[in-house]
């Protein structure tokens, strides 16, 4: 499998972008990642992995950086030679089957819908999900920032979307699908929550769905994918992102205060602990965000990504470049809501 990497995008790159990369294809012998970005910067980073399969880490030169304080749509069309666009254009060419960056959020969306052709038949707008902790396991949420005006039948393409991913990349049977909203009452909600619940309703996944999810129960599990607008979205996650760094943090300094009094053996356990439950609630555990919807795999990372991150991204991606989910979502959008 090959895979385009954008080596200039996130807050740190080029380093753990290329590491992440070095290491990826180090656990993967099938796997290639072309190291798309401004070439010196990105030589001097390999050179710090002599023993790096070079074969397999090939570099495409862009000139140009998209940063993330930029204005996607004006940016895209100033810095033509950017590696963004170059990433998508190696997909968009057949060059990989799958694109993973940890750059300009706006701007990967926006270079996907530049690129028509790069829809999926039947979808009207991508959307970007983002893997959540439960109780039962992994949800997903979508969409968390693609669409800022999504219509209900957005929505409802969202639905076919998360529930195919959850079953082939996450391994849920039938997940269960809830849309986010302010109340579990079936007249709660704005006219597109209603509107979208009616199409539900009438459509192939009227037995999955399980009608209005509050924001308080979507870490019960009992949906495996919350649908929601990508305003609404976004905001989840980042409030989660904050929550769960203000939690570790006030642990840790608990921690801190009580490790004296107990016995050496025990506060290594309950460092141990800790360490272990935070990695459950990680973004870097996921790597990143799939882009759904799109014809081949798009993972887009947060902006601090680390190695971890990067690698987990390309294991995801190279999961997803297999044509099993893109072949499912075309099919299920054709089965549509009855009219």
């Amino acid at each position: 499998m090959r895979i385009a990497l954008d080596a200039m995008g996130g807050d740190h790159a080029p380093g753990p972008i290329v590491t992440g990369a070095v290491e990826a294809v180090r656990d993967e012998p099938e796997m290639t990642v072309v190291l798309v970005g401004e070439r010196a910067r990105v030589e001097a980073e390999l050179a710090k992995h002599p023993d790096a399969p070079r074969d397999r880490l090939p570099i495409v030169h862009a000139s140009e950086v998209i940063g993330m304080e930029d204005k996607p749509v004006e940016a895209l069309r100033k810095k033509r030679d950017n590696s963004i666009s170059k990433c998508w254009g190696l997909m968009a060419g057949g060059d990989v089957k799958a694109v993973v960056s940890a750059g300009n959020t706006g701007a990967m969306v926006a270079s996907a819908l530049f690129n028509a052709k790069m829809f999926l038949p039947g979808v009207r707008r991508p959307g970007i999900a983002a893997i959540f902790p439960s109780h039962q396991g992994p949800i997903v949420i979508i969409d968390v920032g693609a669409n800022m005006n999504a219509k209900a039948e957005d929505l409802y393409q969202y639905g076919v979307m998360g529930a195919i991913y959850a079953e082939t990349i996450l391994g849920v049977t039938n997940p269960r699908i809830g849309l986010l909203n302010v109340g579990t009452e079936e007249e709660k909600g704005t006219d597109l929550t209603k509107a979208t619940r009616a199409l539900y309703q009438n459509s192939p996944l009227a037995s999955q769905f399980v009608g209005n999810v509050e924001g308080r129960d979507i870490y019960e599990g009992h949906a495996r994918v919350i649908v929601c607008e990508g305003f609404v979205g976004n905001v989840l996650l980042k409030a989660g992102e904050g929550a769960v760094e203000f939690l570790f943090a006030t642990l840790k300094q608990e921690v801190a205060r009580l490790l004296p009094e107990l016995p050496a053996e025990v506060g290594q356990k309950v460092g141990g602990s800790l360490k272990g439950l935070k990695t459950r609630f990680e973004y870097q555990e996921f790597g990143g965000g799939p882009l759904l919807g799109i014809r081949g795999a798009c993972i887009i990372c947060h902006g601090s990504s680390g190695s971890r991150a990067i690698k987990n991204a390309l294991r995801v991606a190279g999961a997803m470049s297999d044509d099993t989910l893109t072949a499912l979502i075309t099919e299920r959008l054709a089965a549509g809501p009855k009219s």
